[in-house]
């Protein structure tokens, strides 16, 4: 370690004080909390949940910038105390590695600053053609993410996942909370492709399989969305998930038909059929919100002359299982040969590789 080092810390946890705007954060916490204060506070229990929610976001940013500033200075304290004793240079060097981490969390933390990106978000996986092999790869997904959303902290709740005919899964809906849960996992929108020796192939054939992940952010309650509930078919039938007990032997399950735009919506892993059917307009809602988005960007590509298709066949990544392993995202180049933690849920590098490709484009 040196003295340009020591520099260079301090330098880094300036700029992150400006680039994650901490003086107006601890503004804006300073006025949420205020509004926490009011007697009448909890009388709108949902503007209420989602006060205290920007509230617990703020002190968690605002506490690791804190962290970081207070250990550059017992870096600092460090470093002076070895011009006399050697031995405090070691531990000097062991903090600026430990400050480092912290710095390069604060960077990612930067990154998700659109509307959305702080909040929770509604994860579908959809098979390619494929029958069997499609299903399969289908619920080595949904297992991918379930793990991965464990391994952050982060709640999962499954709002539709339907078993295949033969093995696998028919499509997985799931709903993930935890912070910066939609902006992190953006990155993971779009097609899957997979090629392996197919289990279910008697011969030992390399199949190609594919599948699409969508990704969607839970909107708030303040959000406007224009839909008639005169527009939705409400049908409801028995479900056939892994809801619980009871789950299958009722007509829990809910699917929504808008008949405008011909989405349909279907939720069966609540406990009850009101449980399903408020899931099911959130998850409608959220797609209903997307559609509206692209039609404003497609026009106002349009006013400036750049007309771009993005095709969904594109695949964003690819998982090889043979004839060698490699696990490799096709738009920020992060590739593994450790194909199994990957399928474990060890997604950061290729979640966080995305997002430095995106802000370096």
């Amino acid at each position: 370690m040196t003295e340009k080092d020591l520099s260079e810390a301090y330098a880094r946890v300036q700029d992150a004080k400006g680039y994650l705007h901490i003086d107006q954060k601890r503004e804006e916490l300073a006025n949420l909390e205020r509004q926490s204060a009011d007697a009448d506070f909890w009388s709108d229990v949902a503007h209420a949940q989602q006060v205290s929610k920007q509230a617990s976001a703020l002190r968690e940013t605002i506490a690791q910038y804190d962290a970081a500033q207070s250990l550059a200075e017992d870096i600092a304290a460090a470093w002076e105390l070895a011009r006399e004793d050697v031995a405090f240079e070691e531990e000097a060097s062991s903090l600026l590695a430990e400050l480092s981490v912290q710095l390069d969390a604060l960077e990612v933390e930067s990154w998700f600053t659109g509307r959305f990106d702080a909040g929770d978000a509604i994860l579908t996986i959809n098979p390619g053609a494929g029958g069997d092999e499609a299903q399969d790869w289908t619920e080595m997904l949904y297992r991918m993410y379930v793990r991965y959303t464990q391994r952050k902290g982060w709640k999962v709740e499954a709002l539709d996942i339907v078993p295949g005919a033969g093995i696998g899964l028919d499509k997985a809906t799931i709903q993930i909370e935890g912070r910066n849960a939609y902006g992190m996992l953006r990155s993971e929108i779009g097609v899957h492709r997979l090629v392996r020796i197919s289990p279910t192939d008697k011969e030992k054939r390399r199949h190609t399989t594919f599948a699409a992940v969508q990704v969607l952010p839970v909107l708030p309650d303040d959000i406007e969305v224009e839909l008639d509930p005169m527009d939705v078919e409400v049908q409801v039938y028995r479900s056939t998930g892994h809801g619980g007990q009871g789950v299958n032997t009722t007509d829990s399950a809910v699917r929504l038909i808008h008949k405008p735009s011909g989405i349909v919506v279907t939720c069966q892993d609540q406990r009850s059929q009101l449980q399903n059917k408020e899931a099911a307009f959130r998850v409608l809602r959220a797609r209903l919100y997307e559609i509206e988005e692209q039609k404003r960007q497609s026009e106002v590509d349009e006013l400036r002359g750049d007309v771009r298709h993005i095709e969904f066949g594109s695949q964003i990544r690819n998982y090889v299982l043979y004839p060698y392993q490699l696990v490799k995202d096709v738009r920020s180049g992060v590739e593994t040969s450790n194909v199994d933690s990957v399928l474990d849920g060890d997604l950061d590098d290729f979640v966080i590789g995305y997002h430095k490709w995106l802000a370096s484009q």
